[in-house]
């Protein structure tokens, strides 16, 4: 393993963090395209390649070290979800293309989002000083409403910023999430 090793430390020292640029409903994410642009000529450089194999109900990641053969690998169970208007087909090929972006990056140790936390600029939104408990129950409301992950992070993302330090309000969607992925 120690040349895998050493090679993804050389990646991940030179791989830059890949900007939120796609547009989804009301959120922006990392697209595959625009990964695997930004990753490709690095791992080709460090000697380093990927293959992402379906199995069953999840997704294999194997990160290879192309001189040694060395490998890294993470297996994840894609839920089944029904997401709005789309058939099951359409369903299953979002979730894939939705875990494959999240494994990836996960595996290589990918930033594509603003680490706001690193830099210390995070600050408490006054909103989570006047969040009544008739507000949370309108929230808990509304997120029961939703029926499945996806819907629950639509709200997450209209109200993500305003109240993602309040833990009564990170709990509600936590808990949420469970109750849908059981």
């Amino acid at each position: 393993m120690k040349n895998l090793i050493k090679s993804l430390s050389a990646f991940q020292n030179e791989c830059p963090i890949i900007h939120k640029d796609t547009k989804g409903h009301n959120y922006t994410y990392a697209d595959l395209p625009q990964i695997f642009n930004t990753i490709n000529p690095l791992m080709k450089k460090h000697g380093l390649c990927f293959s992402q194999l379906l199995e069953n109900d999840g997704i294999r990641t194997i990160l290879f070290h192309v001189e040694s053969g060395e490998q890294l690998e993470s297996f994840t169970v894609i839920p089944k979800v029904k997401l709005g208007n789309m058939n099951d087909f359409q369903a299953m090929g979002s979730g894939y293309t939705y875990f494959r972006r999240y494994c990836i990056s996960s595996i290589l140790g990918l930033v594509t989002d603003k680490d706001t936390d690193a830099a210390g600029t995070q600050v408490a939104s006054p909103n989570n000083l006047s969040l009544t408990t008739k507000d949370l129950k309108e929230l808990e409301s509304v997120l029961n409403d939703c029926q499945s992950v996806e819907a629950v992070k639509e709200v997450w993302a209209d109200v993500e910023d305003n109240y993602k330090l309040d833990k009564r309000v990170v709990n509600l969607f936590s808990t949420r999430k469970q109750q849908l992925t059981k």
